[in-house]
């Protein structure tokens, strides 16, 4: 089943389903500044840096966020045990796929992802607003482990009986550029797969046959274990939610680039995928 949600659908069922607001930015504006700016009606917002992260550190900068944080941020914006979630961001579903996967990790059931955005929505003609809804709280229990995750001692393995994508782009993958890691380069045998090649010129992703050939092209067939990575975690859930569509479930290498080279001892390559 797919895991993203089109705007006609969504407008048609607004009022039943609990939508998060997850816009994000690394650098730049706060996303909690955006959705004050304009958000979809009813929207909540969830900030991905406090509620779907833990603190930077050794784990990476976007580690796995504490289970009680997070639980406690779910049952303050009304996500129940039952609910039909929805997230979104401005445009590329980046934070909204971190949000997607965290709460599948946490074992919430039914979460979609806004293909397009707050952009898709707007280019619609459809409304929004700057009014921050009233919300219910919820008694959640978060539960761990929904989905499947990489550690740093499980990467070789994925390297040697599989594959890792690397979805950062290609300059910050041969090691060309580095704006936020101490160490430039990639895991080895880690083969680049960039997230702006998983997308339409507008934002969504790509269709799923089109996704299907994408990764087929990289080495991914059917029963290929398979583990994405980026920079923090972030993107690398992106990737996870492409291969979703394409028919491929992947584990995710949360702590990612920030943390493999927080261990000087691990090795690093440099270069484009051959």
């Amino acid at each position: 089943m797919s895991a993203l949600i089109p705007v006609d659908e969504l407008a048609e069922t607004l009022g039943d389903v609990v939508v998060l607001d997850v816009q994000f930015t690394l650098v730049g504006e706060p996303g909690r500044d955006l959705y004050v700016a304009a958000h979809l009606p009813g929207a909540r917002f969830v900030d991905l840096d406090a509620d779907l992260a833990g603190p930077p550190g050794d784990r990476g900068r976007h580690p796995l966020p504490d289970p009680a944080v997070l639980e406690a941020a779910l049952r303050r914006v009304g996500v129940g045990s039952t609910s039909r979630v929805v997230v979104y961001d401005q445009r590329t579903s980046l934070a909204a796929a971190r949000a997607w996967w965290v709460l599948r990790w946490a074992s919430v059931p039914d979460v979609r992802v806004l293909d397009g955005g707050l952009a898709a929505w707007v280019d619609a003609g459809l409304p929004v607003t700057t009014e921050v809804p009233d919300v219910t709280p919820s008694a959640l229990v978060v539960v761990p482990g929904g989905m499947p995750v990489l550690i740093a001692d499980d990467v070789p393995a994925v390297v040697r009986d599989g594959i890792l994508l690397d979805s950062r782009a290609p300059e910050r993958y041969a090691g060309e550029v580095e704006p936020l890691d101490p160490v430039a380069g990639h895991i080895p045998g880690a083969v680049n797969a960039p997230m702006a090649r998983q997308l339409e010129p507008d934002g969504r992703l790509r269709p799923s046959e089109a996704l299907r050939e994408y990764f087929a092209g990289l080495g991914v067939e059917p029963g290929t274990l398979v583990g994405t990575s980026c920079g923090s975690g972030v993107t690398a859930a992106h990737t996870a939610l492409a291969l979703h569509e394409a028919g491929v479930e992947a584990a995710v290498y949360v702590g990612s680039w920030s943390e493999w080279v927080a261990d000087p001892s691990r090795p690093v390559a440099t270069g484009a995928t051959p």
